[in-house]
């Protein structure tokens, strides 16, 4: 049985584009989805977004931070209990 309600076949590109960002927020496999089938400008459409998605991530990667922040933030929290509990 598909995710994909019986009329997503039958949308057209206005209204897949209108649902793509709600779609693509679901973390669903949206390349599945009935109108990519049959669409190939919303397929470019869809390929387009993703090399800027990937482009963006490449632009921000994603920074840990050191465990000794962490750290630090604990035992400023800590601390701020305390102050509270005693005032």
């Amino acid at each position: 049985m598909t995710k994909y309600a019986n009329n997503a076949n039958n949308l057209t590109c206005a209204e897949f584009q209108a649902q793509l960002p709600e779609l693509i927020g679901s973390g669903e496999e949206i390349t599945e989805h009935p109108h990519l089938q049959d669409c190939e400008l919303c397929r470019a459409l869809l390929a387009d977004l993703e090399t800027i998605a990937e482009a963006a991530r490449q632009l921000f990667p994603t920074v840990e931070p050191p465990d000794k922040l962490w750290e630090q933030i604990e035992s400023a929290i800590k601390q701020e209990e305390g102050a509270t509990d005693q005032g």
